[in-house]
């Protein structure tokens, strides 16, 4: 670059997703391209550059800084200040300025790009099959960072000292590895090997990798020390490898994510849209719910009952290399036991999960915390984010400035926690359901783990309204102000805040449980959401539920609870029920209505598809969260028809009541007249459609916000939203956050830090 006069000299911070992405080198690349002098350096709050030069080579420079970016970066905010010209000839990349407040954004970890995937499939390259490989355009990030800024020395990476080849890679800022920090290859960095399930070496790198292939395709099951945690991995075509991982880790029904070599595999199993095909093949590569081709290729135990499937593709380049080796799909679930958080650790696997795996596949680079697999689905023609971990994760969600920092503990269910910065919402990837105590400790590492990263000064914290879930409990761990929110309240505020959208709105928040103001059971909710606060103005008519948290395993007792709100006594002389129950638990049933011991009132959606599922023909205890419901759905199948069960609204303390009692009854004598399951369940959740576009005509505000568990049911959450547009309303639904309880924390923070916990009588 020719010496240049500087006219003038100007300091840029630019603020978002941009360290690790290749953003220094593209700004120095940039610089040469302009012929501009200066630097540039990753701070604690993004990316700060010093640029001289005359006035037209500036503004091409700042205006192709924000027009071009690196693939991955993810730009919020550029502020210029204007300052003096230094002199100096020559663009810089210096080190990294370590002082402030922490502001950078952290990218999630990403999936191995075509270029890297090129390198480990060439046998000419230094790289060939290295399980490591990576660039500045892909690989990980979030799962290795312990502190800000993202330098090699504040990751999991440090400890691996680079060769004098890919060091020289690290410092050339016309290679694609230009600062990215986890480069190595296989004469520094990370190595793979296998190991008994005693912890004996058996085999290292190249050789660990070749009996890892061998096992699998010898029906053994082995756990993969992979980008967050451990995964179990097995021949998703043999019968009995994947009846013995169902059996060895307890997951009777559940379905088992698959992964599949390429596009083309994925399409012999599965259909795929073209927005499927882009989801699925995105660089966050996440797990996609997929309809089913019924392929004889898999075991029938995949996803008993299901027609649907959730497959990914290789996302890292030993998974690539796995699925090359091996050419077959694989189950590919997550390395835990039932409520139990994936292990990071190969030491903790061995004790944990040597009564499930027959070998460990394992590597030395360290997982500073735990990345589970993301899973997402198109439903309404747009991405849903089911599970946000992989790839999405610690992404923000932007909001309205907040003038203090809240820490959100989320749900009992599905937990994530969010904490809040300036104008950002900072959603933690998956920890899952607080059942056991491991899963305790992980969400108290993980919320302080976000709390350290950024070094916030938390000063208040919200919870759920429930006082005996485990995210509460946590809550009062801090001395700190605790602020209740009501869970199905935050659920909408939820979707408000994702889409950041203006007040007022009605909320619709459907699903199993959730503790009411009144001390019942919530589930089917009608919410006015407005500047002073939250009104419930409608719900399900409640009915009775014995035995609460048995009744969400057993559909059966959902169906009596039902019936006997419906008809009192005469319900347990009906030949539905007097099927379902032996005569002593019938006996006990009676007893506890008549002498309404452990009797919950609730007004859940999720109860209610229970009962009618079971109702219509599902006979057995549920095995996981939503089977009954997600069996109902699956009954529709292609049946089409513009008939519903008829619901009505009734008006009781200036609240929209919604009666079930006609639509039980016509459910009942379809039965008895022996309609199909299909005929019942396209009837029933076309019902459900037509009473929310009812209340919504009753209200008569403009936006309505979906939100709950029920709505991952595609069939009810897309005639809703078509039902919804062509009645002029506009529907918003959870896209880039959970829409099941994995949302709630980010609504929670979304209450309090816009002041919507106030209930309006």
């Amino acid at each position: 670059m020719g010496k240049v006069i500087p006219e003038k000299a100007i300091i840029i911070s630019v603020s978002g997703a941009v360290q690790g992405v290749g953003f220094r080198p593209f700004i120095y690349k940039l610089a040469q391209q302009n012929q501009v002098s200066g630097n540039v350096k990753n701070t604690n709050d993004g990316v700060t550059i010093f640029v001289q030069g005359t006035h037209d080579s500036i503004q091409s420079f700042l205006s192709l800084l924000q027009s071009e970016p690196p693939p991955l970066a993810r730009i919020q905010d550029v502020q210029i200040q204007p300052t003096t010209p230094n002199g100096h000839v020559g663009f810089k990349i210096v080190h990294s300025k370590v002082s402030g407040q922490k502001s950078a954004i952290i990218l999630p970890d990403m999936s191995t790009c075509n270029d890297c995937l090129n390198d480990i499939a060439n046998p000419k390259n230094r790289r060939y099959q290295y399980p490591f490989t990576n660039c500045t355009n892909c690989g990980p990030r979030f799962s290795i960072i312990q502190d800000l800024p993202y330098d090699r020395p504040n990751t999991s990476m440090g400890e691996f000292t680079m060769c004098r080849k890919c060091q020289t890679e690290y410092a050339d800022p016309e290679n694609r590895r230009f600062h990215a920090q986890p480069n190595a290859c296989p004469n520094c960095g990370p190595q793979i090997s296998f190991i008994k399930k005693d912890g004996k070496l058996l085999s290292e790198k190249q050789d660990a990798l070749i009996t890892v292939l061998d096992q699998i395709s010898a029906g053994k099951i082995i756990g993969l020390k992979g980008l967050g945690g451990f995964q179990f991995v097995c021949d998703a075509r043999n019968e009995n490898a994947v009846e013995a991982l169902r059996r060895r880790k307890n997951r009777p029904a559940k379905p088992f994510a698959i992964m599949v070599k390429n596009l083309e595999m994925a399409k012999k199993l599965c259909r795929l849209s073209m927005e499927e095909a882009d989801l699925i093949t995105s660089p966050e590569k996440p797990i996609v719910i997929l309809k089913s081709k019924n392929s004889k290729t898999l075991s029938s135990n995949i996803a008993p009952g299901n027609p649907t499937l959730g497959l990914m593709l290789p996302y890292t380049p030993l998974h690539y290399l796995l699925m090359d080796g091996l050419g077959f799909p694989i189950v590919a679930t997550s390395g835990n036991l039932a409520n139990e958080p994936i292990c990071i650790d190969e030491n903790e696997a061995l004790t944990r999960l040597k009564n499930i795996a027959d070998g460990f596949l394992i590597h030395n680079r360290p997982i500073v915390r735990p990345v589970d697999d993301s899973v997402a689905r198109i439903m309404a023609g747009k991405p849903m984010i089911i599970r946000r971990a992989r790839g999405f994760a610690p992404l923000p969600i932007l909001h309205s400035d907040c003038n203090t920092s809240i820490l959100a503990t989320g749900a009992h269910l599905k937990n994530t926690v969010t904490i809040t910065r300036k104008h950002q919402y900072f959603m933690s990837q998956h920890i899952g359901n607080l059942e056991t105590e491991l899963s305790a400790l992980t969400q108290n590492s993980v919320s302080h783990d976000f709390i350290n990263m950024y070094n916030l000064d938390v000063k208040s914290i919200a919870c759920d309204f429930h006082p005996d879930y485990q995210s509460t409990t946590f809550a009062k761990s801090f001395d700190l102000p605790i602020n209740p929110i009501q869970h199905h309240v935050a659920h909408i505020w939820s979707v408000i805040g994702e889409h950041k959208l203006d007040l007022p709105v009605l909320g619709v928040a459907w699903d199993g449980t959730g503790l009411g103001t009144d001390n019942t059971i919530w589930g089917g909710e009608f919410f006015r959401i407005d500047h002073s606060g939250w009104n419930r103005i409608g719900h399900w008519k409640s009915f009775q539920l014995p035995g609460g948290d048995s009744a969400v395993k057993e559909p059966r007792r959902s169906a009596l609870g039902l019936l006997y709100s419906l008809m009192g006594k005469d319900a347990f002389h009906l030949s539905i029920i007097r099927n379902a129950f032996k005569n002593h638990e019938l006996n006990l049933l009676k007893t506890m209505f008549e002498s309404r011991t452990n009797i919950h009132e609730t007004t859940s959606t999720g109860r209610l598809f229970d009962a009618v599922s079971f109702l219509s023909g599902f006979n057995c205890k549920t095995q996981f969260e939503g089977q009954a419901a997600m069996d109902l759905e699956f009954a529709i199948d292609e049946f089409e028809s513009n008939d519903a069960y008829s619901i009505q609204i009734r008006t009781e303390n200036k609240k929209h009541v919604l009666d079930w009692s006609s639509m039980v009854l016509s459910i009942l004598a379809d039965i008895k007249s022996e309609k199909s399951r299909a005929e019942i369940s396209r009837f029933f959740h076309s019902a459900l459609s037509h009473v929310i576009t009812e209340v919504s005509k009753l209200e008569g505000l403009e936006t309505v916000c979906l939100s709950g568990g029920c709505f991952q049911n595609k069939s009810l959450l897309e005639q809703s939203v078509k039902e919804l547009k062509e009645n002029n309303f506009q529907p918003f639904w959870n896209q880039e956050i959970p829409i099941n309880d994995g949302g709630i924390s980010l609504g929670q923070a979304a209450v309090l830090n816009q002041g919507g916990q106030k209930e309006c009588v």
